[in-house]
C-alpha cells in the first residue's frame, strides 16, 4: 500500500510531504484546488508520459517519490527477475524530470527503464478516473473482467501458447499455397531455364581455361616467332648461349688448380649451363607445339559465346553463378513436384493445432459461462442496495471467430427497470448508474486481484444521499484485507465514512498560486464535511449534521 508521498516543484505544488494509511481514505477539496495535480504526479510514478511543462515555473527539476509497503502482495519474483533489491516494508519509487525534458526513473534507488517502472506501477496502484467508465464500451475490458474473476490466467496462457503455434502453422500454410500457386504459374518457364543451363554442361574453371587458350591461339604467330628466336639464341651450334656458357665453364676449370679463386665461378657457370639446357629443351619443344588451329579457335569461340550468352541472359558474370541459378531452379522444381505431399503434411499439422485451440477455447467458454452467472448474481446483490432496486444485469457470451483470447465475445447488458429491455450498459445506463456499475465491478475485481492501492477519482458522480453512503461502504469493504482505497469525493456521505480524511487546497501567495494537501484532524473533518453540506457559510446545523455523519460512519464500521 502507499505509505508516503513526496512531491517537489510539480505544477502548482512547491512541496508535498504526506503520509497515507491503510483502509479507506478520502480526499476532498474545491474544484480546481489541485486534486488532479496530485493524481497526475502519481500517474508519473505509474509510467505516464512526462512533460517538462509540468515543472513548477522557475524551477529546474521536479521530483515525485512514493513509499510502499509490499509485505502481502507476492511481488518478490518481479524484483528478483529484474535484479532490484527488495525492502518489502519500504519500497521506494521515484521519478525525476528536468527542464531539459530528460526523465529518470528509480526503484529502490536503482535506475530503471520507464517501461519497467510502469510494469511495477500497474501492480501497485489502480487509478479509476471518470474517463475509465468509457472502458465499459470495450469488449476486451468486459472480457478481461470475466477472466480476472474466473481466475483462468493459466488456462488462458496455455490457450494463447497453442493459438500462437496454430497461427504460425496457418501462416506457413497460406505462404506455401501462395508459393505453390506462383510456382505452378512459372513452372514451364522455370523448367525451360533449368534445361537451358543444364544442357550447357558447365564446369567450374572452364571459362577461365577457354579464355586463356583463346588468347594463346589469337597470338600464335607472335608466340611462335618469339619462341623460335629464343631457341636460336640458346641452342644455335655456333652462337647459342648453352654452348658458350659450357665453354666458359670448361675454361675456368682448366685453371682451378693454379688459380683456385675461379673454382666457385666455374661451378656457378656449370649450374647456369644445366638450367639453360633445360630452358632450351622446353623452348624447343614449345616451338614445335605452338601452331594456329582455326578449327580449335572456332570451337573455343562457340563455347565461349554460349557461356557469355547465358551470363548475359541471367545477368551474372561467372559460370559459378550460373550453376547456382540452376541449382536453385532445380530445388524449386523439386518443391513443385513434391508440393502435394508437403501441403498435406502442413494442412494436417495446422488442423491438429486448430483442434487443440478449439478444445482449449471450449474450456475457457465453460469457465467464463460459469463465472458470468456468478457475476450476474453478485452485481444484482451489489446494485440493488446502491439504489437500483429493479436492476437486471447480464453477462452475454456470444461465439466469435477464434482469436488470441478465445472464441467468446462478452457484452454487459443492463436495465434499471423491470419493463425495459436489457441493452449494452453504456447505451442505457445514466452517468450515476455507470459509476455504480463500475464501482461494483472494481469491488469484485479487487477480491480476485491483490492490488495494493486503488484510487477512485469522483466515482460518486451522479449519486447522492443513501446511495453515496452505500458506495462508501463498498469502498470501505474493499479497503479491508490488506488493501488501501482512496476516494476523491465531493460528497459528505462518502467523506464521513473514511478512516482518514485529506484536504487539497489552493492559495494565492506573493510567489504565485500554490496547491497543498493536509490530513485533517477530527475537528477539522467536522468543519470540512459541514462545508460540503452547506457551502461557504457553515451553520451550526451543518456542523451538527457533520458530527452525526461522522458518528454514524463509525457505527457503520
Amino acid at each position: 500500500m502507499l505509505k508516503h508521498l513526496y512531491i517537489k516543484n510539480f505544477t502548482l505544488i512547491d512541496q508535498l510531504d504526506i503520509d497515507f494509511h491503510p483502509g479507506f481514505s478520502v480526499i476532498s477539496g474545491e474544484t480546481g484546488a489541485g486534486k488532479s495535480i496530485i493524481l497526475g504526479a502519481i500517474g508519473l510514478l505509474l509510467g505516464n508520459r512526462a512533460d517538462s511543462k509540468q515543472i513548477k515555473k522557475g524551477e529546474k527539476k521536479c521530483i515525485i517519490e512514493a513509499h510502499f509497503s509490499l509485505t502481502h502482495y507476492g511481488l518478490e519474483k518481479f524484483f528478483e527477475e529484474n535484479n532490484i533489491d527488495l525492502d518489502a516494508e519500504d519500497t521506494i519509487i521515484r521519478r525525476e524530470l528536468s527542464d531539459t525534458g530528460k526523465s529518470r526513473a528509480f526503484i529502490n534507488d536503482t535506475p530503471v527503464p520507464l517501461q519497467l517502472m510502469k510494469r511495477l506501477g500497474e501492480q501497485l496502484v489502480d487509478i479509476h478516473s471518470q474517463h475509465q467508465n468509457l472502458l465499459l464500451q470495450r469488449e476486451d475490458f468486459q472480457l478481461n473482467v470475466v477472466d480476472i474473476i474466473a481466475d483462468n490466467a493459466k488456462d488462458l496462457q496455455t490457450f494463447r501458447e497453442k493459438y500462437t503455434l496454430y497461427r504460425s502453422a496457418a501462416r506457413q500454410l497460406e505462404q506455401m499455397k501462395a508459393d505453390i500457386a506462383k510456382g505452378l504459374e512459372n513452372e514451364e518457364f522455370m523448367r525451360f531455364q533449368f534445361e537451358e543451363i543444364n544442357s550447357a554442361h558447365l564446369t567450374d574453371g572452364e571459362q577461365e581455361e577457354l579464355e586463356a587458350e583463346s588468347r594463346t591461339l589469337s597470338h600464335s604467330e607472335e608466340i611462335k616467332t618469339a619462341l623460335y628466336e629464343t631457341d636460336k639464341a640458346l641452342n644455335d651450334e655456333e652462337t647459342g648461349a648453352v654452348k658458350n656458357v659450357k665453354a666458359a665453364a670448361e675454361c675456368l676449370r682448366r685453371i682451378e688448380e693454379v688459380f683456385p679463386k675461379v673454382k666457385g665461378m666455374a661451378e656457378r657457370l656449370g649450374s647456369v649451363h644445366i638450367e639453360l639446357q633445360d630452358i632450351g629443351s622446353d623452348v624447343g619443344s614449345d616451338v614445335e607445339d605452338v601452331d594456329f588451329d582455326p578449327n580449335r579457335m572456332d570451337s573455343i569461340n562457340q563455347r565461349l559465346d554460349k557461356i557469355y550468352s547465358l551470363q548475359q541472359k541471367f545477368r551474372v558474370s561467372s559460370v559459378k553463378e550460373l550453376t547456382e541459378i540452376m541449382e536453385n531452379l532445380k530445388a524449386q522444381l523439386h518443391s513443385i513436384d513434391n508440393s502435394d505431399e508437403a501441403l498435406k503434411e502442413l494442412e494436417a499439422e495446422t488442423g491438429r493445432r486448430l483442434a487443440d485451440c478449439n478444445k482449449l477455447a471450449k474450456t475457457l467458454t465453460a469457465l467464463r459461462t460459469k463465472t458470468a452467472r456468478k457475476i450476474e448474481e453478485e452485481m444484482r446483490n451489489r446494485l440493488v442496495p446502491l439504489g437500483i432496486p429493479n436492476v437486471r444485469f447480464q453477462v452475454q457470451l456470444l461465439p466469435k471467430p477464434l482469436s488470441a483470447d478465445g472464441a467468446d465475445k462478452i457484452q454487459f447488458l443492463f436495465s434499471a427497470n423491470k419493463s425495459t429491455e436489457m441493452q449494452p450498459v453504456v447505451q442505457v445506463a445514466s452517468g450515476g448508474e455507470i459509476a455504480r456499475v463500475m464501482l461494483s465491478l472494481k469491488a469484485m475485481i479487487s477480491g480476485a486481484v491483490k492490488l495494493p492501492t486503488i484510487i477512485f477519482d469522483e466515482i460518486d458522480t451522479g449519486v447522492s444521499g443513501k446511495t453515496a453512503q452505500k458506495m462508501a461502504l463498498i469502498m470501505k469493504e474493499m479497503g479491508d484485507s490488506n488493501r488501501q482505497v482512496i476516494s476523491i469525493t465531493h460528497l459528505p456521505q462518502i467523506a464521513a465514512l473514511g478512516t482518514s480524511h485529506y484536504k487539497v487546497e489552493k492559495e494565492e501567495t506573493p510567489a504565485g498560486t500554490r496547491s497543498q494537501m493536509r490530513e485533517l484532524s477530527q475537528e477539522q473533518r467536522v468543519s470540512e464535511i459541514a462545508q460540503m453540506l452547506s457551502g461557504a457559510d457553515i451553520s451550526e446545523a451543518a456542523l451538527q449534521n457533520a458530527r452525526e455523519l461522522l458518528c454514524n460512519g463509525k457505527k457503520q464500521y
